[in-house]
């Protein structure tokens, strides 16, 4: 059985920082500290749970583990919160900052401050958090913590007279760390008499329990046997059993008290029913409010994921319904498409999300997939005055119903060194950038500030970003909602027929440039076949922009030796007629790498 400590010795607290900044090392290395996992059983990125976590060295899942510590012959509990640093996992750091009491901001003593530090601590001073500013990576040759410093004084305005510099990698600073996080972080503030008051800050499907709840008790406590009621389905439940996360194997306790954190097991048969952000109360004495300042995630990013051999579409069904089971933010409902069969057009939260998923998808449950290019939410207002949602360009009604179009729009900070300056000025641009502000944070270093709509980021600006400022730059974005857009719909024809998964909406301006990209893309990637194949842009019934893919040559008159040119010419004529008939009931098969092909427009 776990240790119980009164409630001023409880500590909860998050990590956060931008990517790569060394936040899973650090976790590992206050495991460690505070003797949670033996040396034995001790592995690098103990918290996170997935091989493509591992691969890729990124957190994608936010894990918490309880650990007990002892101070001046005192214990205290330290809950400690490891978060995700790529901005596609922003929400994730949200919901974790939402039941910490203080957040460790870490930052690269070489790299120095980066635009998700900025973006991550403006999400902890919206919780009221207290922040400890630590320098990691000490060690490297390149540190320079004292610049560290100053930058995080500049760029964000937070004290950083009381710091601490560690080392995750060789351990160096650690046990002062957390002894400043025991000192520093201030306990729980909450009232142990009043109703029980939980925050379900995390939820995920186990194959022996069922549908598990991650809750932060702020009030009251819970009890095993005690029935609850979730607040937004209204549901009652009785507790079977509650838990303490720990790295190695969850550790069973009797009840979960004020101020702490602990997984709840009701045996429910799916996480539908424990929405993240919901709150638990008892069902006999409900608390009057819910936790608040919560949001649950929103998709921004839609494509549709297909299987390539179109038998499989139940198997990818269960497979999107089961990975649903451990990842709140994916959404899907099925569509067909003429070209590609039956999929389901699915909601990312940005495009490593996507990628992570089709990856997951392809890996655990043995699936080939292909994915179409990814597109955002739109807004219509039609002519009769009504307001529609599309995700999917096929969907936007004819020219003529159209009265405004919507397009999302985010804002945009971007850290980068002086002398790539004038190249991401004329990339954001020519993304229809907006330029909100631009401040000189040091002889070096440039911050800016762009409204850009959210279509001209979802697809190659982070690459490009990265190319342009040889990996120096780094780039977070918030949605900031919708404005009115010049767009139309660009569709592509091939022989004649509308390819509604090659559909894109642009800006009108733009239309016929990208047009004549579009198809010039398509004719290298389209084969060639035994009749001649047209590909069109068109708006409405307006083309654009034309190529051909010619025909397959079969020189029917090889075999034609004597006699005159009216031989041949009958034979050539027969040829046609034959091709003719052929081009009219003839389809043409589009390859894979032809819906990717907006990809590549800008290059």
């Amino acid at each position: 059985m776990a240790k119980t400590v009164p409630q001023k010795n409880i500590r909860n607290f998050s990590i956060i920082a931008h990517i790569d900044h060394g936040k899973s090392t650090l976790a590992d290395r206050i495991i460690q500290e505070c003797g949670a996992v033996s040396d034995r059983q001790m592995s690098a990125q103990v918290m996170d749970t997935m091989d493509i976590e591992k691969e890729r060295g990124i957190t994608i899942k936010a894990q918490s583990v309880r650990l007990e510590y002892v101070k001046d012959g005192e214990p205290y509990i330290l809950n400690l919160i490891d978060t995700p640093g790529h901005v596609d996992f922003s929400y994730e750091v949200s919901r974790s900052l939402a039941s910490s009491d203080g957040a460790l901001l870490i930052v690269d003593a070489a790299q120095g401050v980066e635009a998700q530090t900025i973006a991550n601590v403006y999400i902890a001073i919206e919780n009221d958090l207290e922040l400890l500013p630590v320098v990691n990576k000490i060690d490297l040759p390149a540190a320079d913590p004292d610049r560290v410093l100053s930058e995080l004084e500049e760029a964000i305005g937070i004290d950083a007279t009381e710091h601490n510099l560690v080392s995750a990698k060789t351990g160096q600073g650690v046990a002062e760390l957390v002894d400043s996080i025991v000192e520093r972080i201030p306990c729980p503030t909450g009232d142990e008499e009043a109703p029980l008051k939980a925050l379900i800050y995390d939820s995920w499907f186990d194959n022996y329990m069922g549908a598990l709840a991650l809750v932060r008790v702020f009030d009251g406590s819970i009890a095993k046997g005690q029935t609850v009621k979730v607040m937004g389905t209204k549901d009652d439940h009785q507790v079977l059993n509650l838990m303490y996360p720990n790295p190695i194997a969850p550790v069973k306790t009797e009840e979960i008290r004020t101020g702490e954190i602990g997984i709840v097991v009701m045996g429910l048969k799916t996480v539908d029913s424990l929405k993240v952000g919901d709150t638990i109360t008892d069902a006999k004495e409900p608390t009057l409010e819910p936790v608040h300042g919560f949001e649950p995630a929103k998709p921004f990013v839609f494509a549709g994921i297909y299987t390539i051999d179109t038998d499989k579409f139940e198997d990818l069904r269960d497979a999107l319904n089961k990975l649903k089971l451990n990842d709140s933010s994916l959404s899907f409902e099925p569509e067909s498409s003429m070209a590609l069969g039956s999929g389901f057009r699915t909601g990312f939260l940005g495009m490593l999300h996507m990628e992570v998923v089709k990856e997951r998808l392809e890996r655990e449950f043995d699936l080939e997939l292909i994915a179409t290019a990814p597109t955002v939410v739109y807004k219509v207002k039609q002519t009769n005055g009504e307001e529609i949602e599309i995700q999917n360009p096929s969907e936007l009604p004819e020219p003529q119903k159209i009265d405004k179009i919507f397009e999302p729009y985010v804002k945009a900070t971007i850290l980068t060194p002086q002398e790539y300056l004038g190249n991401l000025i004329k990339l954001l641009n020519d993304r229809r950038g907006i330029q909100i502000k631009m401040d000189y944070l040091n002889e070096t270093r440039v911050l800016l500030e762009y409204d850009i709509p959210m279509n001209e980021i979802v697809l190659d600006f982070y690459d490009k970003l990265k190319s342009l400022t040889k990996g120096y730059a780094s780039f977070d974005y918030d949605p900031i909602g919708f404005r009115e857009g010049n767009l139309v719909k660009l569709d592509i024809r091939v022989a004649g027929d509308v390819v509604d998964s090659l559909s894109i909406i642009v800006p009108e301006d733009r239309a016929r440039t990208k047009g004549l990209a579009f198809v010039g893309q398509l004719k290298e990637l389209i084969p060639r076949q035994l009749f001649e194949v047209a590909i069109q842009a068109s708006i409405g019934n307006n083309v654009i922009a034309r190529s051909t893919v010619k025909s397959m040559g079969k020189n029917v008159t090889a075999k034609c030796y004597g006699g005159d040119i009216t031989r041949k010419r009958k034979l050539l004529e027969k040829q046609k007629a034959g091709k003719k008939r052929m081009k009219s009931i003839g389809s043409v098969q589009v390859p894979q790498e032809a819906f990717m092909a907006v990809l590549k427009l800008d290059s």
